[in-house]
């Protein structure tokens, strides 16, 4: 048997007190108990009607004032609903508590973004990579920073997050951090992640990012041409460390892998099929998706080059590879070398493999992608618009043809 919530609300004099206007309580009654709470609102006593317990009038601060009390009384309905519905011990005393926040854990942003990555640390290698981990810390400190600079706190309750807070956030990295439109985009995307969890959670009443969604601008992806490509082939370095770079970037170009990929391969990644060709067959490290990848002359060459460098032998691996930052930083030498005007990335080389490479030959889409490792064919079509650069250059050369130059002059 359910017992019947009521609430009340009446003015309570203070003997004390000079001023005209007087506070207004809530009472809760339930199973003959009761439990009492200032409104934090005061009013004429004059106007008090004591029988609806609301004010009389309809002055537009009468109105509001009776919708507050009003939704006041709908909230402590709610909080009693709530606990019988979960089955939870429910008195006066209860409900008056929940509703003031009292014994209620008060979660805040910093602390559970905190351990949503310490959670995440303990499971680099398993179900994250360093990587992934970086991008939160990172935007971890963005939101610490925005914080402080907005609301001046250290922290602040997740309660109080709201769309604002996410507008804000926006416009502080690319006001204050210089963020690009995109870069900006990705931080927040990582905020939205942890503030789902604690939607789910029930941690609060609403998803703040209920209204916001992820735009992206678009961006050219830039790839090495075929002559960029021979220019770096036939390049000679007069120290080792470029020569390897150059290497590991040109293996990378004509097998689609990225730079993580490559660093972990093993003499296990290389297989035969029943023709005796030989394929790199790898899970990404990023997706675990698979990628199988005819291997070219060039890569296997590569191979050949370095089976009995001392860092293959010590490591187990395929080939002798520099961390990601020392790569970059390399690559920038090699592009003054070989003349390239364009920002040689490790991750340039992906895209050459997609468009120079691959597509631009004929190679099928489908067949492109599943090399890459995508796990969508949307991600591969981004690569595609290198088919019309290579229609508008077969043109050119069909439109100087002189046979066809000298038919034209027959018309």
């Amino acid at each position: 048997m359910f017992s019947t919530i009521n609430v009340i609300f009446y003015p309570k004099k203070r003997k004390s007190s000079k001023s005209e206007l007087v506070p207004i309580y809530a009472r809760i009654t339930l199973d003959s108990k009761r439990a009492e709470f200032s409104t934090g609102k005061q009013v004429n006593p004059l106007k008090w009607d004591a029988n609806t317990g609301r004010l009389r009038g309809k002055t537009p601060e009468t109105l509001v004032l009776n919708r507050f009390f009003d939704t006041l009384k709908n909230k402590c309905v709610t909080i009693y609903d709530d606990l019988v519905r979960n089955e939870e011990h429910v008195d006066a005393e209860t409900v008056k508590n929940v509703f003031l926040g009292k014994g209620q854990k008060q979660y805040m942003i910093l602390e559970i973004f905190q351990d949503h990555n310490d959670e995440m640390e303990s499971l680099v290698g398993k179900e994250f990579s360093k990587g992934t981990l970086q991008r939160y810390k990172a935007t971890y400190k963005h939101i610490s920073d925005y914080i402080r600079y907005k609301y001046k706190k250290r922290d602040l309750p997740l309660k109080k997050l709201d769309y604002e807070f996410i507008t804000g956030f926006d416009y502080f990295l690319k006001s204050q951090k210089s963020c690009s439109h995109n870069t900006s985009t990705k931080y927040i995307v990582n905020f939205k992640k942890i503030i789902r969890i604690a939607y789910a959670n029930q941690w609060i009443e609403r998803d703040p990012f209920f209204h916001w969604s992820a735009s992206w601008k678009h961006k050219e992806r830039e790839f090495l041409t075929h002559q960029e490509l021979e220019s770096m082939l036939k390049q000679e370095f007069e120290f080792e460390r470029l020569d390897t770079v150059r290497d590991m970037f040109l293996f990378c170009c004509y097998t689609g892998l990225a730079f993580a990929d490559i660093e972990k391969l093993t003499k296990n990644d290389l297989v035969k099929d029943i023709k005796g060709n030989k394929w790199i067959k790898t899970k990404r490290k990023k997706t675990k998706v698979l990628s199988s990848i005819p291997l070219l002359s060039i890569p296997e060459a590569i191979i050949e080059k370095y089976k009995e460098h001392p860092r293959v032998i010590e490591k187990k691996t395929l080939l002798p590879v520099y961390t990601n930052q020392r790569t970059n930083s390399y690559l920038k030498e090699i592009a003054t070398a070989c003349m390239i005007k364009k920002t040689l990335t490790t991750h340039l080389a992906r895209h050459t493999f997609a468009t120079t490479v691959t597509l631009s030959n004929g190679v099928p889409i489908e067949s492109v992608s599943k090399m890459l490792g995508h796990t969508s064919l949307k991600t591969t079509q981004i690569y595609a618009k290198v088919l019309d650069s290579k229609i508008s250059d077969d043109m050119e050369k069909l439109k100087n043809d002189p046979a066809l130059l000298e038919f034209a002059k027959s018309i």
